[in-house]
């Protein structure tokens, strides 16, 4: 009985080791396609900005991103207008895009007020865009007066590129 159980045990394992052996399928995959750069999302390709990202944004909207202002006003003039009709097109088609306008200033003038002259611009700025049909919930503003200037020379030139709003992306397309 003995040999016969130890017979049935060797046969039981060299049955199991035999279904542990692999072969090699008979059909092969197919080889892989060539990417042609767009994802899933078919938003992003290879050859450019993300789509949502700040360089996408800026690309998209040809720069308009930044609107410039005359000395001590906060108004939008029809260049303006222009500039946030086509951030606000961006903005209808990418709806889980949220942004920062941020509020700036030249270098005259005290620090608190050209922190409220930033903030009424970045408000005005973010007003319009509403009145276009942006929600606000998805613009955000912040001044910074004349602490961030984009030109830090003293001539009327650079004084003129301070007086801005910039829009900048907080989060991207989803």
């Amino acid at each position: 009985m003995n040999r016969t159980f130890a017979s049935l045990s060797v046969m039981a394992g060299a049955l199991a080791l035999s279904a542990c052996k692999t072969t090699a399928p008979d059909v092969l995959p197919p080889d892989p396609v060539p990417s042609t750069g767009e994802t899933s999302t078919g938003g992003t390709t290879s050859q450019g900005p993300a789509v949502g990202s700040q360089a996408h944004f800026e690309q998209t909207i040809n720069g308009q991103n930044v609107i410039y202002f005359d000395t001590d006003r906060y108004n939008i003039d029809s260049a303006d207008a222009a500039a946030l009709q086509t951030q606000a097109q961006y903005l209808a088609r990418y709806p889980s895009v949220t942004i920062t306008v941020e509020g700036h200033a030249d270098e005259r003038g005290t620090r608190e007020y050209n922190l409220a002259l930033g903030e009424r611009r970045a408000n005005s700025a973010k007003n319009y865009l509403v009145s276009l049909g942006v929600d606000a919930g998805r613009i955000q503003t912040v001044s910074y007066g004349k602490e961030r200037p984009i030109d830090p020379g003293t001539s009327e030139a650079a004084y003129q590129r301070n007086r801005n709003t910039h829009t900048a992306i907080t989060s991207g397309a989803r």
